[in-house]
């Protein structure tokens, strides 16, 4: 893979299966850096895999598909050039699409009713005299913001409190009615008010209510706790279904409408014990009542799992295990879980007919980045979006767990350069770190490790401890001691990889790199060794101090993992720069919320003033997300600027003459 090779990053979204599951409706997304968007449509699927998959709509970006139960009508989300999303409303037999609203800020994803007569969903409802509202007031023009909260802005968003997501509800139109196929179409109505953020909007099995997460309660300036409400679909107030020491999400009710099924994490009584916290699975009286959790506390995550899919087979759930994310059956009334689907995966997406019989997936592998399977006897692809990727050149992993110097195993994998054009090695090294740090390297494609490899170098990856995947003691050996037992994981991992024979790994020409979490590692390994021969310091959490007042998460990350002011600067990279001899590259989004652009800015200074060899590589108008949903140009730009620094610090060749 190259990074030309971008836009053949295709995959598959959450599917939608028709009431009786015969069909399934699915986006196919991809970058495509000449237009410098995501584009894709809809794909109608058969699940018995008795016909290929047809396009169902070909708009700019088509996404969201949600099938009504009556089966007659696909809701979904279209995105015009340069555009914002919009519902839009389908008949599943084919048409022209029925543009659905016209939100300022774009509509959030269509929920249907029970009776599939209404469509629920949340939109952004932004202040007047900002963000456009008012003819002529740019960004710049718009009045001073008085902020007063801890937490009033968002990586990837921007300042959150005079734009809050509400919940609304349209009547959804016959599109065989001549008049409503001329565009006259029914206004929505807004159900929630208030200064506070509603989202995960679900229907009750009667349609009188919806259910719907928000952060409603008195202490939501200084906690991380949501909350499952419940309010009229008609409007009005909220009613408080489960609250305590939550964090919530994607609540879904009982056919009988006794029950809410939900995601939460567990934050303890000050509301911010967040620190490798494995989601899990709830279920509450739909009345109201205490919460109790299904799955179990330390080994179960379902952090990457959507909303719960409920059957008569079991809540259906992902669990994210050893690098894969695997999907399980949950009792509604708690027990053990089925493990449905295992390997070398990971679930993306899900859905399920009301009986179960039918379960398709969306599956992340070492070949695609997701593509759309069915549950059975045997697991049946459906769908292979990633065709023309594998065509240009896709390398497997190689699994390792090495033995750190405390007997603990460090699991990881190396993602080697293909022989045919590098020759047998041995190659040179690219140690890359991942953020969070409580998330986890795994089994799907990883465009990074693809594009490294395709340029002729070998990739090392593991998952230290700190990481998510391995049971929350795992996670929270971190806390109060960053850039300790995790550091030496890391470089233990690549010591027994470097000594593994069969591996060709060259042990004198190694670089690391990291993003995040990954580039606090980095710089923090760069001011402990000169062993590496460059580095590359990406979106880094460099500065815990600085980090408190200029980062969205700043208000409670730092004092959680850190544990107290003092050790905050002591486990920084920053206080030991001076240190660093290491060439380093520094890049970083200039509207970066999470690891605000100042930790680049002052780690390249001081480095420059030091004398060490560095480079600071500046994104306009991207966020964190940069290298996995930003800009397709700047994300092929990036690549191309990391792979001209190694080319320069650790030049390669191909030994086959036709590839110089």
């Amino acid at each position: 893979m190259r990074p030309t090779d971008l836009p053949l990053l295709r995959q598959c979204g959450t599917p939608s299966l028709s009431p009786d599951g015969s069909w399934a409706v699915t986006s196919v997304v991809r970058p495509d850096t000449g237009t410098d968007e995501y584009v894709g449509g809809l794909w109608l699927v058969r699940t018995d895999g008795s016909a290929g998959p047809r396009p169902l709509t070909r708009g700019h970006r088509d996404t969201s598909p949600a099938v009504s139960p009556d089966g007659r009508y696909v809701a979904f989300l279209r995105a015009e050039p340069k555009g914002r999303p919009q519902l839009h409303l389908l008949e599943l037999d084919g048409g022209e699409p029925l543009r659905l609203t016209d939100h300022h800020l774009g509509a959030g994803d269509p929920v249907w009713s029970p009776d599939s007569r209404r469509i629920a969903y949340t939109a952004r409802v932004p202040e007047d005299g900002r963000y456009g509202t008012q003819e002529g007031v740019g960004p710049d023009a718009e009045p001073p913001r008085l902020v007063t909260t801890l937490a009033y802005r968002e990586d990837g968003l921007g300042y959150t409190r005079d734009r809050r997501p509400h919940v609304f509800v349209l009547d959804v139109p016959d599109l065989a009615d001549a008049t409503v196929s001329s565009g006259a179409v029914v206004e929505p109505r807004r159900v929630t008010h208030g200064d506070v953020s509603h989202g995960d909007v679900a229907w009750t099995p009667d349609g009188a209510a919806l259910l719907v997460v928000a952060d409603a309660h008195d202490s939501r300036d200084t906690d991380l706790r949501r909350g499952v409400y419940r309010v009229p679909a008609e409007g009005g107030d909220l009613t408080l279904v489960v609250g305590g020491d939550l964090t919530a999400s994607a609540p879904v009710a009982s056919p009988d409408g006794r029950t809410v099924w939900f995601i939460a994490s567990e934050v303890g009584p000050s509301g911010t014990d967040f620190v490798a916290r494995n989601a899990g699975l709830f279920t509450a009286p739909l009345a109201g009542g205490p919460a109790h959790r299904l799955t179990d506390a330390e080994t179960v995550d379902l952090a990457e799992s959507g909303r719960p899919v409920v059957t008569e087979r079991g809540v259906l759930v992902a669990d994210r295990s050893r690098g894969a994310v695997r999907l399980l059956a949950v009792p509604a009334d708690g027990g053990d879980p089925h493990v449905l689907l295992d390997g070398e995966l990971q679930v993306r997406g899900v859905d399920a007919t009301a009986d179960g019989r039918t379960v398709v997936a969306v599956v992340a592998d070492p070949t695609t980045p997701g593509d759309l399977v069915a549950l059975g006897g045997a697991t049946t692809r459906l769908t292979d979006v990633a065709a023309p990727l594998r065509a240009a050149g896709v390398r497997p992993l190689v699994e390792l767990t090495v033995e750190a110097d405390d007997g603990y195993p460090v699991h990881g994998w190396a993602v080697l350069p293909d022989p045919a054009r590098w020759g047998d090695g041995p190659h040179p090294v690219l140690l890359t770190v991942h953020g969070g740090p409580y998330a986890q390297y795994g089994w799907g494609l990883f465009d990074e490790a693809q594009v490294y490899a395709g340029a002729g170098y070998a990739v090392l990856m593991c998952n230290p401890r700190g990481s998510a995947g391995y049971g929350q003691a795992h996670g929270r050996v971190v806390q109060g001691a960053m850039g300790t037992r995790d550091a030496d994981d890391v470089l233990q991992f690549l010591d027994g990889a470097l000594g593994d024979p069969r591996l060709p790994l060259d042990r004198d020409r190694v670089g690391v790199q990291g993003g995040s979490y990954g580039g606090y590692m980095t710089a923090l390994l760069t001011t402990r060794t000169d062993r590496f021969t460059g580095a590359v310091v990406e979106r880094g959490y460099l500065d815990a101090t600085s980090f408190v007042g200029s980062a969205d998460i700043g208000w409670f990350f730092p004092l959680g993992y850190h544990g107290s002011a003092e050790a905050m600067r002591e486990q920084s990279p920053m206080t030991h720069v001076e240190r660093v001899t290491t060439p380093t590259l520094v890049i970083h989004s200039e509207n970066d919320w999470r690891c605000p652009v100042e930790q680049g800015q002052r780690w390249f200074t001081a480095l420059r003033l030091g004398g060490v060899r560095t480079e600071l590589l500046l994104f306009p108008g991207e966020g964190h997300e940069l290298s996995r949903s930003g800009r397709p140009r700047h994300r092929q730009a990036r690549f191309e600027h990391v792979l001209r620094w190694w080319s320069e610090l650790l030049p390669v060749s191909p030994a086959d003459p036709a590839h110089r």
